[in-house]
């Protein structure tokens, strides 16, 4: 089988559902309308690979695969700038040369993967235009990845890290020790999923336990909840 060869097919089929005679459901969706789907899929491939699941990886890299497939297919048919998933493509696959000519020219820049994280900032910097250090950063992003993702840009700026945001709310302090992290070469949304996720199964154990000793989970109190927390 040729690499890419059920790629052609998964498109034909999102084709076929969106249609005339296809899916009714999938025949009136919107970009707008998609978006929560993208959101929670992602999420739900982020889930499999913290979970370590290799059939959920697989499963989950689909339906992300998909929101890409409905997308472009939607975006074919729109009457006053349409693109195909031929033009996605096309696009990744002119940036991807772009941006490692190490790889597809000769760079002498480029003598590791941090030289190459470097240089592929300054070409994206050249190719968009960008005025800002932080044009092109999603402001939609979750909190925690923001204040990281905007620390990481400004540093490389050179920006100092006394001038980060100092205040005392609870939200300027959460956002000057996520970028902090950053800097310092962590990954603050991921090590606090982590913790989320900890606390999450601390919580489902000490539920299990209290429903073994004949307790109702939804009924306990502050002291039931410090007898049955596993230590």
């Amino acid at each position: 089988m040729t690499p890419g060869e059920k790629l052609l097919e998964a498109v034909a089929v999102m084709d076929r559902l969106r249609s005339p005679g296809g899916c009714p459901w999938d025949a009136e969706q919107t970009h707008e309308s998609l978006r929560q789907y993208l959101i929670e899929e992602c999420f739900e491939l982020i889930e499999a690979i913290e979970d370590g699941d290799r059939a959920a990886l697989r499963e989950e890299l689909g339906d992300v695969l998909l929101q890409v497939l409905f997308h472009a297919r939607v975006a074919q048919e729109d009457p006053d700038d349409p693109f195909t998933i031929d033009d996605v493509a096309a696009a990744l696959s002119a940036k991807l040369i772009g941006r490692h000519p190490h790889v597809f020219a000769s760079d002498p820049a480029v003598r590791d993967s941090a030289t190459q994280e470097k240089r592929w900032e300054e070409l994206k910097q050249d190719e968009k235009k960008r005025e800002s250090s932080i044009d092109g950063v999603a402001l939609g992003a979750p909190a925690l990845a923001l204040a990281a993702k905007l620390a990481q840009r400004t540093a490389r700026a050179g920006f100092p890290v006394d001038l980060l945001p100092s205040g005392d709310s609870p939200a300027e302090r959460l956002f000057a020790t996520a970028a902090r992290a950053k800097i310092a070469g962590e990954e603050p949304e991921g090590d606090v999923r982590a913790v989320a996720r900890k606390f999450a199964e601390d919580v489902r154990t000490a539920e299990r336990a209290a429903k073994d000793a004949g307790l109702d989970p939804a009924t306990l109190t502050e002291e039931d909840w410090r007898r049955f927390w596993p230590h």
